[in-house]
């Protein structure tokens, strides 16, 4: 292997490292955000109620996020 493909590699897999951190915190604050908001009083279930909250908090979180990354990939490809 020449020194430009380990390089290559290398990148590749920080990107895909990056990629997999980027999606576990994503999760981490869906969470804790959707959680806080749609089960005010925790107990050994959910309710009806509490996991039609919990479902559309994570839709609304997830369309948002989509939407700033996309966003984001777009400027940085334009090189703003």
């Amino acid at each position: 292997m020449d020194s430009e493909s380990v390089k290559q590699e290398v990148i590749k897999q920080v990107r895909s490292q990056y990629a997999i951190t980027n999606a576990r915190e994503l999760i981490e604050k869906i969470n804790d955000h959707c959680f806080q908001k749609c089960v005010p009083k925790p107990g050994s279930s959910l309710s009806s109620g509490e996991t039609t909250c919990f479902t559309q908090c994570m839709e609304k979180y997830m369309s948002a996020w989509n939407q700033v990354s996309s966003t984001y990939v777009s400027r940085l490809q334009r090189g703003e």
